[in-house]
C-alpha cells in the first residue's frame, strides 16, 4: 500500500519524466539530431538533479516502481534522438539507449557542490563520444 505522504513526490517525479520524453520529438524538429541530443543532455541534468530530490523523498519501493517504468519512456527519447543521428550520420552506429543511460548514471553521484561544474561538462564529453569520426 501507498502512503498519502509519498503520493505528491511520485506525482513530481512522473511529470517530469513526462517532460523529458515529450522534449526529445520537439528538439528534433527544431535542430539537428547531434543539437537536439545537445540540448535534450541539458535537460537530462535538470531532471536528474530534480529526480535525487524526489527519489530521497519516496520510500525504496516505490523508487523501484517508478524508475522501472520511467527507463522505457526515456530510452524511448534516447533512442530517437540516436536515430536521428545515426541517419543524419552524426551519431556512432554502434551506440544504443542503454549504452547513453549506463554512461550518463553518474549524475547520481556527483554532489550538490559540484554539481553546476561537472554535471553539464561530463554531459558535453559523453556527447563527444557518441559522435561518428570517420
Amino acid at each position: 500500500m501507498v502512503r498519502t505522504a509519498f503520493l505528491v513526490p511520485a506525482e513530481v517525479y512522473r511529470h517530469d519524466v513526462e517532460e523529458l520524453v515529450a522534449a526529445a520529438p520537439a528538439l528534433l524538429a527544431e535542430h539537428n539530431p547531434v543539437t537536439a541530443l545537445a540540448h535534450w543532455f541539458d535537460r537530462v541534468a535538470d531532471y536528474a538533479r530534480v529526480k535525487r530530490g524526489v527519489f530521497a523523498a519516496v520510500e525504496v519501493g516505490m523508487w523501484q516502481d517508478l524508475s522501472a517504468r520511467s527507463l522505457g519512456p526515456i530510452g524511448d527519447a534516447m533512442t530517437a534522438l540516436l536515430d536521428a543521428g545515426k541517419a543524419a550520420g552524426a551519431i556512432r552506429p554502434d551506440i544504443d539507449a542503454r549504452d547513453v543511460i549506463l554512461l550518463i548514471g553518474y549524475l547520481t553521484r556527483l554532489d550538490e557542490e559540484e554539481w553546476d561544474t561537472r554535471a553539464r561538462h561530463l554531459l558535453h564529453v559523453v556527447l563527444d563520444g557518441l559522435r561518428f569520426r570517420e
